[in-house]
């Protein structure tokens, strides 16, 4: 692919604001993944791999995971582009069928909003996991502004923690970290980070 199909492709999915939010999203990541270096992820619902493909420097091997198969283009390319070795993708949707995978880590930032059964795909990633593997999440607060008939409108803690430990998590930490405007279905909205271990 040559760079300026790329950089149209790219641009067609990663928009500025996008970017803007994965960077904070990033930030807050990183430090989750200390001490991380032998172990593998995989980043479900990755999109063009805004997020993963800057921790690429944490883990021994990401695999991005999404059903957009224009996405994972955008994705590949990007990866050779950057030279990186450890990243690869798969075209699959594990709320379809899931494929026989394991991993360490596994990272949902901003998909669990678009997943109807919450609690199916919990249970999936938990199967995904190695023992003692961490699930983290990134996503929006619950927001009563907000009605889409595609969209859950965010999600409340306990809620989140509740569906979590269901699935048989444990040692669930939840936090707010980020508020901004316009950043969910056009309404301000705030961000939390949810980390659990299998």
């Amino acid at each position: 692919m040559d760079n300026n199909v790329f950089e149209q492709m790219a641009k067609r999915y990663d928009t500025e604001d996008r970017i803007e939010l994965a960077k904070v999203i990033v930030k807050e990541v990183r430090p989750d993944l200390r001490n991380s270096k032998s172990k593998s992820l995989i980043d479900y619902g990755s999109g063009t791999g805004l997020i993963s493909l800057e921790l690429t420097d944490l883990v021994d091997s990401i695999l991005l995971v999404d059903s957009s198969k224009q996405m994972l283009e955008v994705a590949k390319a990007k990866i050779s582009h950057k030279g990186i070795s450890n990243s690869k993708v798969l075209y699959s949707d594990f709320t379809q069928e899931t494929p026989e995978l394991k991993a360490d880590i596994v990272l949902m930032s901003l998909v669990l909003l678009h997943i109807p059964d919450i609690k199916k795909i919990l249970q999936e990633l938990f199967n995904i996991l190695n023992n003692g593997g961490k699930l983290i999440i990134i996503d929006f607060d619950k927001n009563d502004k907000i009605n889409h008939p595609k969209v859950h409108n965010g999600f409340s803690h306990e809620e989140l923690r509740k569906s979590l430990s269901e699935v048989g998590f444990q040692s669930i930490e939840i936090k707010t970290f980020y508020h901004g405007n316009n950043i969910f279905m056009n309404q301000d909205a705030s961000m939390f980070i949810s980390s659990s271990i299998k």
